[in-house]
């Protein structure tokens, strides 16, 4: 629905706009600002999302080491534009093993296909190349167990690996000697894959700081079983020597991987590692960029570590604080904008990284939304790195101190009270009008319908064309001009939601109201059932309703006009907070923002006799109509249109749906990017912007 904003909310904000600018400081203030040289960013890590594996390339050739409490110590180097697999050295199910590629491939797409974290790998074993196919990166063997259960009941599984019987591994070795080289290792662990051992390469430091090479042999589980594993080493040449590999030391044993190429002649060097608090280093050897595969083929500055998080493994990337913010400005907001938004931004995201510190235990942000949006070199452009570069150091202040300077795409013309969306005030972020219609400019209208049949939907203006006709209630008549014309439940092109129909070039439809396609500050959702949202809220534990939905309106809205509060047959729901509406109720994912109002399509207002009046708001009672001759009939029309006093005809309909009407994106906070982009094409600076949505603000600099 397009809602404009009257002219007296305009001038208001105009007036708003010229009292601050009064007030207004010219240039940054001088301030104990925090420093932050290098920011670590969890590319991947149990908060966000996880990967198993995590592979690496660079154009320049890669350095990897470890990470030590006197810094970086490196153990090898990886050839230019050559690609390097780490897993950690974990407890894993080995549920195939074969000398058939094609078979243990077969095992390894089922896997994949029922969303198992799996890996394809080969072995010398028994004197000949063996495939082993693995699943899972577990922290314990009771973790691992429970998915060996699991991937047992699997009938695919079981029909592709026929006998082979499953079996855990874990991190438990034995250890030889040193070797000089990494090819010297190899080949004496092939002498115990010929006798039928799991065997490796594997690399670690020695007590004078430089990578040494050994073998490890096994995969245990437990100690009990490594005492087996070291029974059958001892008749091997040289395996009475073998002894009970050191877990505390960092360490990474070498495994050569398929998965990603799927091909029996191609495979990557896998280095799972282990050790008390390993920390893998990932450098450039040269200046060019690290690209991490798993995470969209992005390349990033800086350098990776990759360490044990809650028994997971953790993606980190550190590289300069400045640099940093070069890409989240550039994905955070269209580098195309105006620069004094783009500085805006830059000064926003710069605060809210200090501001959260080390937030993550092992790192200051995630690469998300939950922090901030950062997408590696890629995102840059020469706008988002002027923009950073031209606020380097500023940030804003309340009181001399760090605020959150929380942001979203758009505040749907009016930004939120901290209470409207977390129960607590913040005294800085308090409700603004906001010129968030930037976000509509360009757009399509498109026009709310009503078919023949008596259904509603939406068809884009450039579709349909005028006739001069109108109904008797004085609805307008247009006529569609394209065959094979889409009726949508929506106002936008998602071909992922079901049309209402087709229609072609010639039919006439009647036009209930005009408004701007669905962008960042104005959609629709719905219309849902009853069914359908009982569902949802029940689910999410916000209600438990038994029995149908009768009525659902928001019962309490905030300062800014945001619900807070909705009631469902007059129960209200139980949420977190009031933000948590927007999932309670979202029945195809979290609503874009609280800023709505809710249709209740079978809601209406049924005159009586005698001037009474009674509201309907489900299909348990029927509705009647007098006719011209006084003749009364019932409904039985799924779908009921409604002329009011004022000649606007509202489609109602019989059995009860509900749709979401709203505008915004985001939980409306602080600065409003879509607003930011209003006022700088209005003319205003970033100063005056971000002090226009952080209330009392000073922007300081070291």
């Amino acid at each position: 629905m397009n809602l404009k904003r009257p002219l007296k909310r305009m001038m208001i904000l105009s007036a708003s706009m010229l009292l601050l600018a009064s007030t207004w400081t010219a240039s940054p203030t001088q301030a104990a600002v925090p420093k932050l040289e290098d920011i670590r960013v969890a590319v991947f890590s149990t908060y966000t999302s996880t990967t198993p594996a995590a592979t690496f390339t660079s154009t320049g050739g890669l350095r990897i080491g470890t990470r030590l409490p006197d810094g970086i110590s490196s153990w090898f180097t990886v050839g230019a534009s050559s690609q390097i697999r780490f897993a950690p050295d974990d407890y894993k199910v080995k549920v195939f093993e074969s000398g058939q590629f094609a078979s243990a491939l077969a095992v390894f797409k089922r896997l994949q296909e029922a969303k198992g974290a799996a890996y394809l790998t080969s072995a010398a074993k028994n004197k000949s190349i063996v495939y082993q196919v693995f699943e899972g990166t577990y922290a314990t063997a009771a973790d691992a167990a429970a998915a060996q259960k699991k991937w047992s009941a699997d009938s695919q599984l079981a029909k592709l690996a026929g006998s082979f019987k499953s079996v855990l591994q874990g991190p438990f070795h034995l250890e030889s000697g040193a070797y000089a080289s990494k090819a010297e290792a190899a080949a004496a662990a092939g002498a115990f894959g010929a006798a039928g051992l799991d065997a490796f390469a594997a690399v670690r430091l020695n007590q004078q700081g430089e990578a040494s090479y050994s073998v490890m042999v096994g995969a245990a589980a437990s100690d009990a079983e490594l005492q087996i594993v070291k029974a059958a080493a001892a008749k091997v040449p040289g395996g009475a020597a073998l002894k009970t590999a050191d877990a505390v030391t960092p360490y990474m044993l070498l495994r050569n991987d398929h998965s990603a190429s799927q091909k029996a002649e191609n495979s990557l060097e896998l280095y799972a590692f282990g050790g008390s608090d390993a920390k893998v280093t990932v450098t450039p050897a040269g200046k060019e960029p690290i690209q991490l595969i798993e995470r969209s083929n992005r390349k990033y500055r800086g350098s990776f570590e990759l360490t044990l998080l809650n028994g997971r493994m953790a993606v980190v990337n550190e590289l300069p604080f400045e640099q940093y913010l070069y890409s989240v400005v550039g994905v955070e907001m269209y580098p195309s904008w105006p620069a004094e938004a783009l500085k805006a931004q830059a000064v926003a995201a710069r605060t809210y990284a200090l501001y959260k510190g080390l937030g993550y235990k092992i790192a200051h942000v995630v690469d998300t939304t939950l922090s901030q949006a950062y997408y590696g070199i890629e995102s840059e452009k020469p706008s988002t790195i002027a923009a950073v570069d031209a606020t380097s150091g500023e940030v804003a202040l309340y009181n001399g101190k760090l605020i959150e300077t929380l942001f979203s795409a758009n505040s749907g013309g009016m930004t939120a009270d901290a209470a409207e969306i977390w129960n607590n005030s913040v005294p800085y972020l308090k409700p603004v009008s906001s010129p968030d219609h930037t976000s509509e400019e360009g757009l399509h209208d498109w026009y709310r319908i009503a078919l023949q049949s008596g259904e509603t939907g939406y068809i884009r203006d450039d579709l349909l064309d005028t006739t001069g006709l109108s109904t008797p209630a004085g609805s307008t008549v247009m006529s569609v001009n394209t065959d094979g014309t889409k009726v949508r439940r929506q106002p936008a092109i998602q071909d992922s939601i079901p049309l209402v129909a087709q229609l072609n070039s010639g039919t006439k439809v009647t036009v209930l109201e005009k408004v701007v396609e669905v962008s960042s500050m104005s959609w629709v959702r719905g219309p849902y059932s009853g069914e359908e949202l009982l569902a949802k809220m029940n689910a999410a534990g916000a209600v438990q309703i038994t029995g149908t939905l009768s009525s659902l309106e928001v019962s309490r809205r905030g300062p800014s006009g945001r619900a807070i509060e909705i009631a469902a047959n007059g129960q209200r729901l139980e949420v977190k907070d009031p933000n948590s509406l927007r999932a309670a109720v979202g029945v195809d994912g979290s609503l874009p923002s609280t800023l709505f109002k809710i249709d209740e399509t079978a809601k209406v207002a049924v005159a009586g006799g005698g001037g009474a009046q009674a509201v309907r708001t489900d299909n348990r009672s029927p509705i009647y109509t007098i006719g011209a001759g006084g003749t009364a009939a019932e409904i039985k029309d799924k779908n009921v249109y409604i002329l009011d006093g004022d000649g606007n005809v509202r489609a109602a309909t019989k059995d009860p749906s509900y749709r979401f009407i709203g505008t915004g994106n985001g939980h409306g906070l602080g600065m409003s990017q879509y607003g930011a982009l209003g006022l700088a094409k209005q003319g205003y600076d970033y100063q005056y912007i971000l002090q226009y949505y952080y209330k009392d603000v000073t922007i300081a600099k070291e």
